[in-house]
């Protein structure tokens, strides 16, 4: 289909991209990369009046640690996340989760900001940031607002971002020994949509006690879920097959699939029962 008529705008910087919002309020809409919004418009399921293309923007993709956080901009491409070096080395669950979105075409101009700003429960970095700690931030007419990750998220495509703010950093702290996170989701072909998927982030001490962890969901719920009791049956303990196996069942009571051609919730239940240990395991095994 094609999308309802539209006007475009290609801003060379932010300040220019946030007076456009303002000036347009609840008709504009930000175009990173694409891959979500362009879709949506074809269907008529989006149809905004102003389009603000961010591509022009310089200042707006990196990979860095600085200041205790690993620092990513929200135009990073999903591409350059998979061939960062300090991503290889000390944060492989962005390599895990990049490597299943779409297709390399997607991953080359796919951002992780359109991603996570989207607000979409099926997309898989919203689960990476609840695993990671993450923070958002969000710059506006006033400046910079740092948001929890756990307070991002509002209801289906509903993300704390207000209409005048655009989403232009993404803040993980940094991690260090003893340390180790994982990502894998099911699908049902590559590229697809997960039917359920997992991150999981673990911490041990010199003893092997668990002293973090962080599990997100994907696509089991109306917004990204954080697996909070899981998380309380890790910390403190060992990880012992009872404590994960603990975690692995508290997720799949907490977690609110629907049936639907991918899975009954049931099925679902039981994918995310297997997954969160799975990757409790990996993510151990990575430290």
């Amino acid at each position: 289909m094609i999308p309802a008529p539209f006007e475009y705008d290609a801003p060379a910087t932010l300040d220019e991209a946030i007076a456009l919002l303002e000036k347009h309020g609840d008709e504009a809409k930000i175009l990173a990369g694409g891959h979500s919004l362009i879709p949506m418009m074809k269907l008529r399921f989006a149809s905004p009046e102003h389009l603000i293309d961010i591509n022009n923007i310089p200042g707006l993709s990196y990979i860095k640690e600085e200041d205790g956080y690993l620092k990513i901009g929200a135009m990073t491409r999903e591409s350059e996340l998979e061939e960062s070096e300090i991503i290889r080395s000390k944060y492989p669950i962005f390599t895990d989760a990049s490597k299943l979105i779409a297709d390399p075409q997607v991953r080359n101009m796919g951002t992780i900001g359109g991603n996570i700003a989207h607000g979409d429960a099926a997309n898989d970095h919203p689960a990476v940031m609840l695993a990671l700690g993450a923070e958002v931030v969000a710059t506006g007419p006033g400046g910079q607002r740092v948001i929890p990750i756990d307070e991002f998220f509002f209801g289906f495509y509903m993300t704390a971002l207000q209409p005048n703010e655009i989403l232009t950093e993404i803040r993980i702290p940094s991690i260090g020994a003893g340390t180790g996170n994982a990502y894998h989701k099911l699908e049902r072909k590559v590229g697809d949509y997960a039917t359920a998927g997992v991150a999981a982030q673990i911490a041990v001490d010199a003893n092997g006690v668990c002293t973090y962890a962080g599990i997100g969901l994907t696509n089991v719920n109306a917004t990204p879920l954080r697996a909070a009791r899981s998380e309380e049956a890790l910390v403190g303990k060992k990880l012992s097959e009872e404590t994960i196996a603990a975690a692995a069942q508290a997720a799949s009571e907490d977690c609110n699939p629907s049936t639907d051609l991918r899975g009954s919730e049931e099925y679902k239940r039981s994918m995310v029962r297997v997954l969160v240990k799975r990757m409790i395991n990996k993510a151990s095994d990575r430290i």
